[in-house]
């Protein structure tokens, strides 16, 4: 069919869903807009999170004035409210609900520019090698792009990675807590035999687009559509896709299911032999080289000038080589705030740039001498702008185990408190180490993600 000269650019992909054979495809690899289709990604990651533990379906996720502030679609979620996981999920899934997106993305990586960027590191994981996400919810924003053949990947990933998950896509109309929604989807729903899914997507730079799915009998077509004039236009075009898969896929063949994918921390390189979980946690990794020669104090002191991470490389590095593999804990019973802390997993170090180390005091090199007990070291940013809250992470006896604590934390929690503050504090019972300059938000965030490896956490709110 002839596209206007005004129309969004226009890409089209079919495969069968069975072996991923390509049986149509136009345009699929011009990077568009994909709109609201970003919002398979969105969920691809939360389930992944739910799986992984970091999150469950029954978190109280706190509404912020971000997510409110999103333009429509939107479910209509007020600023400082909460509402469970699960209804941010449906709303996303079936109305496309643009609050429930952003508010998806900062409940499991604390802000959604941080979770764009796990977005994308999972595309990348995932084969889609032309696709980039700038937010959760697909509205249009520079290099925020993708490709009809990337969309139909992840259309497929969702269906065999997820099943349990995947009915969402297909409900005409859900719950979303504090409404009932409709889906985005429902003429084609309707109207094609088969059909189940899976989203769709306007905006005025990408058009109407979608990628849906449908069996019949053993056979199952998923095909995509970028670039439509209309939703009528878009849905009769995908159904004479979906015709054209029926009809050219063998009847009979081998499910050849995609491989999930191996998600890297953020900023890590493909090294062989390290593997890192969607949470960004360094899951099995080689052991690290030793330093060929101990630095002499002078050359230390300057190290703790630049970053006390360098400082106090060699200690993580040794108690990364005997660590144990650690156990899968469930987050939602989550233990009581302990104050005595200890990892029960091991945390290891990642490479991270280096940062400059504040000291309350004039001279770091007497402190570090003397190991003056009432010094307090501080980290990284200020706590203006709102940044009142804290977490305490363990009280210790001496201040090197406190401080020992706070940078193998660090190291392992990155996505929450890479800008924190680290603080030992020196109380009567031993030395508090806390990380301070964190929104109410993040601090829940970060102790619900930390108490799922065994970590003790305790938000500490404005005193």
């Amino acid at each position: 069919m002839p596209i206007f000269a005004n129309a969004a650019p226009y890409a089209a992909m079919v495969i069968d869903a069975r072996s991923g054979q390509v049986l149509h495809s136009r345009n699929a690899d011009t990077r568009l807009h994909p709109a609201s289709l970003t919002k398979m990604m969105t969920l691809y990651v939360v389930f992944d999170a739910i799986e992984k533990g970091e999150i469950s379906l029954d978190t109280q996720v706190l509404i912020s004035r971000k997510a409110a502030a999103e333009q429509p679609s939107k479910l209509g979620l007020k600023a400082g409210s909460r509402i469970q996981l699960r209804f941010l999920i449906r709303a996303a899934a079936v109305k496309s609900a643009n609050d429930a997106a952003t508010a998806l993305g900062e409940a499991i990586s604390g802000s959604e520019a941080a979770f764009a960027r796990r977005m994308t590191r999972m595309a990348k994981a995932m084969g889609m090698s032309n696709t980039t996400f700038k937010n959760a919810h697909g509205l249009t924003e520079s290099g925020h792009l993708s490709t009809a053949r990337d969309m139909t990947t992840l259309g497929r990933h969702l269906f065999y990675d997820f099943p349990d998950y995947y009915n969402l896509f297909s409900r005409s109309s859900t719950s979303a807590g504090i409404k009932t929604v409709n889906n985005t989807n429902r003429r084609l729903l309707a109207a094609y035999r088969g059909a189940d899914g899976i989203k769709t997507g306007y905006t005025r730079a990408a058009g109407y687009n979608l990628v849906a799915s449908a069996e019949r009998g053993s056979e199952r077509i998923i095909a995509t559509v970028f670039g439509g004039r209309s939703t009528a236009w878009r849905n009769a075009r995908v159904a004479e896709l979906l015709d054209m898969g029926f009809e050219r896929a063998p009847s009979r063949v081998s499910v050849r299911k995609p491989a999930r994918p191996v998600l890297l921390a953020e900023g890590a390189s493909e090294t062989p032999g390290r593997v890192v979980s969607a949470s960004g946690l360094v899951a099995t990794t080689p052991r690290p080289r030793l330093r060929p020669v101990e630095a002499p104090p002078e050359e230390m002191l300057i190290a703790l000038q630049d970053g006390i991470a360098d400082a106090l490389a060699d200690v993580v590095a040794a108690d990364a080589s005997t660590a144990r593999p650690a156990p899968e804990i469930i987050p939602e019973a989550a233990p009581a705030p302990v104050m005595t802390a200890s990892l029960a997993s091991p945390l290891v170090a990642v490479p991270r740039p280096r940062v400059r180390t504040l000291v309350k005091s004039a001279s770091i090199a007497s402190t570090m001498a003397s190991d003056v007990d009432d010094q307090v070291v501080v980290t990284r940013m200020s706590t203006s702008g709102g940044r009142q809250w804290a977490i305490n992470v363990g009280r210790f006896a001496t201040r090197h185990e406190a401080e020992k604590m706070l940078l193998q934390t660090a190291l392992v929690e990155l996505g929450t408190l890479d800008e924190a503050l680290r603080k030992v504090v020196r109380s009567q019972q031993g030395f508090e180490a806390n990380f301070v300059g964190l929104t109410a938000q993040t601090a829940e965030l970060a102790c619900r993600r930390l108490l799922a490896q065994n970590v003790s956490c305790q938000p500490m709110g404005p005193s």
